[in-house]
């Protein structure tokens, strides 16, 4: 497995002009305005180990509003090669954008063989493939195209290494997909049903808010563009985030649980109860290998320790990756017991607790936590 070095050096100081002069975003590039009808934003450098001394190239997305996906592409276009350290330029003038190198949200154009990333196009309908079908925003696009040079370059491999494809898809399904689908109004439920709770925290509403308010007296293209470079940096640095966790994290824990898959019928006969050698992030790849592998029975508990009280954990494998319901919750006799309350009740010595969802409990040894999934498996 590859260890993880960063490919991306973020030099970060504090923003000097304007009144955000206290906030601290990544460093600036200090270019000098194309002209009046090319509105531009100068945006956070990262080192990509691109070769210097070469023209400057010119990114192009709409000024006005904002949203995430904009933001993110012009973001990771410039962690490319091709346009590393580019200038962003804000128009809608099509004069403007013609002359551009690359044009992301904007144009009513996709064509990768020129750079064009628009999806609001009549008859656009672009998706990332590999088992997805969420229509692309201008940040899918940019990632579907320059995703796997991204990856390579955090990893310091070649495009070709299989890590970089396993990552490329991962990151995708995990962050990618879902700019892509609020930026195109695609619920993440098939429902007609009003939603119990609003959601204002995801990335995509977080950047939105960037946007400049109405009651702001201050509504000049200068402070626009400051805002969109906030965002830009928002959106990277999480991206770049979930890049470097699935590199470092998850990718390590998929040789981890597929070897304790592999092992289950050593712990327990039925094949249902899988042991974590070692405690990892293990949901997704679980779902994922018993799919690959066509795992039958799916494994209904987990057994692993936990690092800090050194007790043991059970925890019941949930029917889906987003679902709170398990395949087999604990017991309902056990749940919301504790101590020797769970050990009478269960007849297993060392119980610790069981949630009152029976989605997870635990024992103060392996042998205890082992003979609770067995038991519970029967019950």
């Amino acid at each position: 497995m590859l260890a993880l070095t960063r490919g991306f050096n973020l030099n970060w100081k504090l923003f000097s002009n304007s009144n955000l002069s206290k906030t601290l975003i990544p460093s600036l590039i200090t270019l000098p305005l194309m002209a009046a009808t090319r509105p531009s934003v100068s945006s956070p450098t990262y080192s990509t180990g691109s070769p210097v001394n070469v023209p400057l190239k010119h990114v192009g997305t709409h000024n006005g509003s904002f949203h995430c996906d904009e933001a993110l592409g012009c973001f990771m276009i410039r962690l490319t090669s091709k346009y590393s350290n580019a200038e962003i330029v804000r128009s809608r003038d099509p004069q403007v954008l013609e002359g551009l190198d690359a044009v992301l949200d904007v144009g009513g154009v996709y064509d990768p063989s020129r750079d064009r990333y628009d999806h609001h196009q009549k008859g656009f309908g672009e998706v990332f493939g590999h088992g997805f079908s969420t229509k692309l925003s201008s940040a899918g696009l940019v990632y579907k195209h320059f995703g796997k040079e991204i990856i390579a370059k955090e990893l310091q491999v070649d495009e070709g290494h299989p890590d970089v494809h396993r990552l490329f898809l991962a990151v995708y399904k995990s962050f990618m997909e879902a700019i892509d689908a609020i930026d195109n109004g695609i619920n993440q439920y098939d429902t007609d049903q009003p939603p119990k709770y609003v959601n204002n925290t995801h990335l995509s509403s977080r950047v939105g808010k960037f946007n400049l308010d109405w009651t702001d007296p201050d509504q000049s293209s200068k402070k626009e563009n400051e805002a969109f470079e906030r965002a830009m940096a928002l959106a990277g640095s999480e991206f770049l985030d979930n890049v470097r966790f699935h590199a470092k994290s998850w990718l390590p824990a998929r040789s981890i649980v597929m070897e304790c898959l592999a092992t289950r019928f050593d712990v327990d006969p039925s094949g249902e109860i899988m042991v974590l050698k070692t405690f990892c992030p293990w949901k997704l790849h679980l779902f994922e290998l018993e799919g690959e592998l066509k795992i039958d029975p799916l494994v209904k508990y987990v057994i692993y320790q936990d690092d800090r009280s050194k007790q043991w954990r059970v925890q019941a494998v949930a029917k889906s990756p987003d679902s709170f319901e398990s395949r087999k919750a604990l017991p309902a006799q056990w749940r919301g017991l504790r101590d020797d309350d769970l050990s009478r009740e269960s007849q297993i010595p060392g119980g610790v607790f069981v949630h009152m969802s029976g989605f997870i409990g635990g024992n103060q040894s392996f042998e205890g936590a082992l003979a609770m999934a067995g038991a519970a498996l029967k019950l």
